[in-house]
């Protein structure tokens, strides 16, 4: 008989293991990378409770809105083309969609990459990509070669527009950082790097009161902006955080995100979850694998702390969800059984079938669609 030749498929996929006594309970949604459009919310048990199937691909991830209804990341199948890799994250096409899988409202933007948060205004916050002005790029990756023969590298403009789709506040990254202060790590910034051609690449938004905490991949770091005055006034950097995704704010005031870890100081590769106290910066909880390497996602990746003090994790790369203790024990397991290529051209550069999904969220019961029938 032969094989299965994608190695996370020959291993045990679903629902791994439940600890009922420990876990918070709830309902768990996701939308697998290369699920072509289908979002899947799940029970304790893994069993599907409701499923949607939407007409683009997810560009990212999707949330269930206080209203009940779905707001949906899609890859957009007009975005630009800005660079090789450009297909692999971004959206640009967002859907809120009724539980029926009625779409009530659409907003489109091909430049948009990553990450986004559905505000409780209504309102959506998101990030874009821009090209850097030629007298703001010059030197960004090699200062002996005029820009003007260098391919032209990309920034992130952060972006707020309201439901008639009109921009109430945008952010510039490339007016407030320097590549000095802000430098391309190292491991985005070899040659073959696809990379290389986007500084700093926010995979990360959260907005906390009048503040927005933005995730810089390429630089590793996480700066709050404050949106009154659009000054930085706070960032916590490498090697405290190392290329990671996902930040938000604890109920008890500190910084968590999703620590990928594809580069850290005299260590072998492996991801962790981070708490920062945000006035002191000093790590107040984590959580690592027992055996480090085996939790590892080098790409994406999300964290969500629950109402009972658990932590929720998406291991993103191999559709891994699991939810932890404040003492790292694991009381819930799931893998998503799910696999197949990337489109083209994205198997270009992701060769294989996967599972992943760029976030994955855990809801109570009642806070998820009220025409749902609990189990």
């Amino acid at each position: 008989m032969k094989l299965n030749q994608t190695t996370i498929n020959r291993r045990k996929t679903g629902l791994i293991g439940y600890n009922k006594e420990e876990s918070a309970g709830g309902f768990t949604l996701f939308a697998p990378q290369t699920g072509n459009g289908r979002v899947t919310l799940i029970d304790m048990f893994g069993e599907v409770e409701h499923e949607w199937n939407l007409p683009v691909r997810p560009g990212r991830d999707a949330v269930i809105l206080p209203n009940g209804n779905l707001g949906y990341n899609g890859s957009h199948e007009k975005s630009v083309d800005l660079y090789p890799a450009w297909d692999i994250w971004h959206g640009g096409h967002f859907m809120e969609v009724t539980p029926s899988g009625d779409i009530v409202w659409e907003h489109e933007d091909i430049y948009h990459h990553h990450d986004a948060q559905w505000l409780d205004n209504g309102n959506l916050l998101y990030t874009v990509a821009s090209p850097i002005p030629i007298k703001d790029g010059r030197g960004l990756f090699n200062s002996k070669v005029p820009l003007e023969m260098q391919q032209r590298p990309f920034s992130d403009t952060v972006r707020e527009v309201n439901r008639e789709g009109e921009v109430v506040w945008e952010w510039n990254a490339w007016e407030h950082l320097s590549i000095k202060d802000y430098p391309i790590h190292e491991c985005f910034n070899r040659d073959n790097a696809r990379e290389r051609l986007h500084w700093p690449m926010i995979n990360g938004v959260y907005q906390d009161g009048f503040l927005v905490y933005l995730s810089l991949r390429t630089t590793s770091g996480i700066i709050a902006v404050n949106k009154n005055s659009n000054e930085i006034v706070w960032e916590l950097k490498y090697p405290l955080v190392a290329q990671q995704h996902d930040p938000s704010i604890t109920e008890d005031a500190s910084l968590l995100c999703f620590d990928n870890g594809n580069i850290r100081p005299a260590s072998i590769h492996h991801s962790r979850i981070v708490e920062y106290d945000l006035k002191t910066k000093e790590l107040s909880w984590s959580y690592v694998d027992e055996m480090p390497p085996a939790f590892f996602s080098p790409y994406m990746g999300s964290v969500q702390r629950l109402w009972n003090g658990n932590t929720f994790i998406c291991e993103s790369a191999f559709g891994r969800l699991f939810e932890v203790t404040s003492e790292g024990d694991i009381v819930w397991e799931y893998v998503i059984p799910d696999f197949a290529e990337y489109p083209e051209p994205l198997n270009e550069f992701i060769t294989g079938e996967h599972n992943s999904c760029f976030k994955a969220h855990r809801y109570k019961d009642y806070d998820i669609l009220p025409t749902m029938r609990h189990k």
